[in-house]
C-alpha cells in the first residue's frame, strides 16, 4: 500500500525531473549560425544602453568584439516592455538584424506592473522578430528585492518558445557590488561579465563559433 509520504515523495521527485527536462530543453535550444556579415540587435531599456558605463563599455560593445560581428545598440533607458512592443517594429525593419537578443521588462519589475502583461509583450516582441525569419535569444532580469533572482515568466516563455536563455548572468553581476555602479545597473566589469556570458550562449546555440 502506498502511504501519502510516499506518494509526496514521488510527486516531488516527477516535478524536479519536469524542471531538469524544461531548463534542458531550453538552454540546448539551438539557433543557425550567423553569417560574418550578419546584424545582431541587442534591444532593451537601460541595461542594453549601459546605462552606469561609458557607450564603448556597454554589453553590446563588448559582444561585437567577442563574436565578430556587428552588434547595433538599441537600448533605451527607463522603456518599459509596452514602449519596447511600439518601437521595436520600426528598429526591425531599419537595422534588418539576423538575431535579436532581448533583454527587456527591468522597468515593468520596478514599476510593480502586471507581470502577465510583462510575459505577454515579451512574448508580442518574440513573434515579430520570428515573423521576419529573425533569431531570438533571451536575457532574463532579476527582480528586484532580498531574492534578486528572474521572475519565472522569463524561462516559461524560452520553454515554451524554445529559445536560447541566459538567466544567470544579471543576478550574479547584480549581487555583487563590485560589479555594479548602482544597485539596478552593472559597471564596467559588470558589462564584461554579461557580455562574456551572452557570447557562451550564442556559441552553444551554434549561432557563432
Amino acid at each position: 500500500m502506498i502511504t501519502k509520504r510516499k506518494k509526496l515523495l514521488v510527486f516531488g521527485l516527477l516535478t524536479i525531473m519536469a524542471c531538469v527536462v524544461l531548463m534542458a530543453c531550453s538552454s540546448s535550444a539551438k539557433s543557425p549560425r550567423l553569417a560574418s556579415k550578419a546584424v545582431i540587435l541587442a534591444f532593451g531599456d537601460s541595461l542594453t544602453f549601459g546605462t552606469g558605463a561609458t557607450p564603448t563599455e556597454s554589453y553590446p560593445a563588448i559582444l561585437e568584439r567577442l563574436v565578430g560581428r556587428r552588434v547595433v545598440n538599441s537600448g533605451v533607458p527607463g522603456e518599459v516592455t509596452s514602449e519596447g512592443l511600439s518601437r521595436l517594429p520600426e528598429v526591425l525593419a531599419r537595422e534588418k538584424p539576423a538575431l535579436l537578443i532581448l533583454c527587456h521588462g527591468g522597468n515593468d519589475l520596478l514599476r510593480r506592473l502586471d507581470q502577465q502583461q510583462t510575459a505577454n509583450n515579451l512574448r508580442a516582441m518574440i513573434r515579430l522578430a520570428r515573423d521576419r525569419r529573425i533569431v531570438v535569444v533571451i536575457i532574463a532580469v532579476p527582480a528586484p528585492g532580498i531574492a534578486l533572482s528572474p521572475p519565472p515568466f522569463y524561462r516559461e516563455i524560452a520553454t515554451e518558445m524554445g529559445l536560447p536563455i541566459e538567466e544567470e548572468a544579471l543576478t550574479m553581476v547584480l549581487s555583487d557590488g563590485s560589479l555594479r555602479s548602482d544597485f539596478i545597473h552593472p559597471n564596467a566589469a559588470g558589462y564584461r561579465r554579461l557580455a562574456e556570458s551572452i557570447a557562451v550562449l550564442l556559441k552553444k546555440s551554434g549561432a557563432v563559433e
